[in-house]
């Protein structure tokens, strides 16, 4: 039986594909293959094979949030009263759909949830934390850490030969 893509370690050529793409997700299949010192088609191939086995989940461009005047970045953390039932369920979906939360993510510690959002001004933040988070069903405490200076932010993974 042949041993499947997503089983198999990385070589060099795929975490330097990976590494590229990091740095610019719109570098066309030549322009990598250039880099790599490959033609095209296998070059093309490598990168087909990453994403379908799920290394690559997407494309997208690194947009300023404060030029687009989302001045305010929040770190909130949530926390139910019951942990069990549905109730986790409907604010894990409500999260995943609302815009201004960035990401969120089910924690360890004090609190049950760890979220990243930004808004156009502490007014527009108040309004989420009304309008969205007290609404929300089991929602015993939030607690919110305004972010003072970013000093460093992004999604770029250390990826090592």
């Amino acid at each position: 039986m042949s041993e499947k893509f997503s089983d198999r370690a990385l070589d060099a050529t795929d975490l330097t594909i990976l590494r590229l793409l990091q740095q610019d997700g719109a570098l066309s299949s030549s322009a990598l293959a250039e880099q790599l010192s490959l033609s095209v088609t296998p070059c093309w191939r490598r990168l087909r094979r990453l994403e379908e086995a799920g290394y690559i989940t997407g494309y997208q461009a690194n947009l300023d949030r404060r030029k687009l005047g989302l001045d305010v970045l929040a770190f909130v953390q949530v926390s139910f009263g019951v942990h069990g039932g549905e109730l986790p369920n409907r604010f894990e979906a409500a999260m995943l759909a609302e815009p201004r939360v960035l990401g969120c993510h089910k924690i360890t510690g004090n609190a049950d949830y760890l979220l990243q959002v930004v808004a156009r001004s502490l007014d527009d933040y108040s309004q989420f934390v009304e309008d969205v988070l007290r609404q929300m069903p089991g929602v015993s405490a939030i607690h919110s850490s305004l972010a003072l200076r970013e000093i460093k932010a992004g999604s770029r993974l250390p990826l090592e030969p």
